[in-house]
């Protein structure tokens, strides 16, 4: 426990700099930033402004010193501790992640002369933290990478796998301050001395990239198994459960689906094979062509399964319409930024075939990317031949012989 309580700034309002507001608040005072009104008006009203019910939770409680700050300066001006967790999304111009936003918030912390040390849990490139620390000349920056999942990640925070905390070794000054922010996490954990590690920058910064990469070759070789399986008219079942009961492979992310998708995996995976721009390799860019062709494979299935469907209802000329169920990533999510079923929908448009939508997070919307809307989940029902799920819903159960699916387990 905290003798005394840490003021700490944190900056982005998403699953993870919420995550992370919500556990340090626990025993420090935490200021919250995001340049983001609703999420701002959201935590003014004790509101998650994020799909996770146990950040809900946590957020109406009484437990948690977290206030909402409308005034950046003020926060990043006080604070002992800053954490940044603003987006970095792909850029494929410049083949690397869009750091600006991380950067940005830097900046602004040095123009009203903070004293704080900043830490970037947003993910980047492998050594940029120590390329911006020179580039800007603000020398006490940490990375600290998360390992969090959306919906979970309060949860995974109180229960970390492995805390880590990239620094620079031969600096006394920053090793200290590597060591207090570690303790800082361990104190909000609910797991008695999580797993914990303290490397230099690189070595975190690609933590963060591999880990992400190696989900996304699990979910790429079950991917791949299932569509062997369903070409040759094999049980999926059978083979997925006997390859996992070696204890050396496991039943994690064992799944199939229409292929990884998120924030963060399709990104990561970009990174680290343009982080291997001049190191041999083939896997890496293996697992992010895997990717495409899984979505492509679903969505001409999909279309397939669609015209026999016309064809068994006497109408073998008429295109079939696809339905769309949910655009969201996962189950228990809000957010559809890369999910992989947009991928399916991509090479569904190339091959000239209409399709309608349900996504109740559209609720304001009549059409997306040019497709109906449909409110009413029995209108949507019946106006589509075939329905794409990436993950099966008891909603669906009444039409389940329209459904295209490769969920097996019924989890994500």
């Amino acid at each position: 426990m905290q003798s005394k309580k840490k003021k700490i700034a944190v900056a982005g309002l998403g699953y993870v700099g919420l995550a992370n507001a919500v556990l340090l608040a626990r025993h420090n005072q935490v200021w919250a930033f995001d340049t983001d009104k609703k999420k701002m008006d959201c935590l003014r009203g004790r509101s998650s402004p994020i799909a996770d019910s146990e950040i809900e939770s946590a957020l109406a409680s009484d437990e948690i010193d977290l206030v909402p700050v409308f005034d950046p300066d003020t926060a990043y001006r006080d604070a002992e501790f800053l954490i940044i967790a603003a987006p970095t999304n792909y850029d494929t111009t410049q083949n690397c992640f869009d750091t600006s936003a991380v950067e940005s918030v830097i900046r602004q912390a040095m123009a009203v002369g903070t004293h704080a040390v900043i830490v970037i849990k947003s993910t980047v490139p492998v050594g940029y933290t120590d390329s911006v620390r020179h580039k800007l000349g603000y020398k006490k920056i940490l990375f600290s990478p998360e390992f969090l999942r959306e919906g979970r990640a309060l949860y995974d925070n109180l229960h970390p796998s492995r805390i880590i905390v990239g620094t620079d070794r031969e600096e006394p000054e920053l090793m200290e301050a590597a060591e207090e922010f570690l303790k800082l996490m361990r104190d909000g954990a609910e797991d008695e001395a999580p797993p914990a590690m303290i490397l230099r920058y690189g070595e975190a910064e690609a933590v963060k990239l591999f880990a992400n990469t190696y989900l996304a070759l699990r979910v790429s070789f079950f991917n791949e198994l299932d569509t062997y399986a369903e070409l040759k008219n094999l049980d999926p079942v059978g083979i997925i459960e006997g390859v996992c009961l070696d204890p050396r492979i496991g039943k994690g992310y064992n799944n199939p689906s229409f292929g990884y998708g998120g924030y963060c995996l399709p990104k990561d995976t970009r990174q680290l094979l343009a982080n291997y721009k001049d190191v041999p390799e083939k896997l890496i860019q293996a697992i992010v062509d895997a990717n495409r062709v899984r979505k492509n494979f679903a969505a001409e299935q999909a279309v397939a399964a669609g015209r026999r469907h016309c064809i068994e209802k006497g109408k073998p000329k008429r295109t079939p319409t696809i339905g769309v169920y949910r655009l969201t990533m996962k189950s228990g999510s809000d957010n559809f930024r890369h999910s992989s079923i947009l991928g399916v929908m991509e090479r569904i448009r190339e091959l000239g075939v209409p399709m309608v939508i349900y996504e109740p997070a559209l609720s304001g919307y009549e059409e997306y990317e040019g497709y109906p809307v449909l409110k009413d989940l029995a209108e949507f029902k019946e106006a589509s031949d075939v329905i794409i799920a990436n993950r099966k819903s008891s909603e669906l159960e009444d039409v389940r012989e329209k459904v295209y699916t490769r969920d097996i387990y019924g989890r994500d």
